[in-house]
């Protein structure tokens, strides 16, 4: 077994308070949750208004899927034209 983690640093543009950024990252996570078999959730940042650190978890038994899951995710993110990334960080842990 395979388990991929990722963490993605990301810049919200266009958002000017709390309120604004919570619907922003909701919509994020319910978009990747929607498109792609992992899990998601917002893991840090939640009291910044400008910034989110989104955790994505993949499990599966071949680790070239899970990269591919992974960089299908990122490309995704990137696509949106509202997301920056400022970093992303995987770990591919073998069990």
């Amino acid at each position: 077994m395979v388990v991929g983690i990722v963490s993605y640093d990301i810049v919200l543009q266009g958002t000017s308070n709390l309120k604004e950024k919570r619907s922003a990252v909701r919509k994020l996570v319910e978009r990747i949750r929607n498109r792609f078999p992992v899990s998601v959730a917002e893991v840090g940042c939640q009291d910044l208004w400008q910034r989110t650190v989104i955790g994505v978890a993949v499990v599966g038994n071949d680790p070239v899927v899970i990269q591919g899951v992974i960089d299908r995710i990122s490309d995704f993110i990137d696509s949106g034209g509202e997301y920056e990334v400022l970093d992303r960080v995987v770990d591919l842990v073998r069990y």
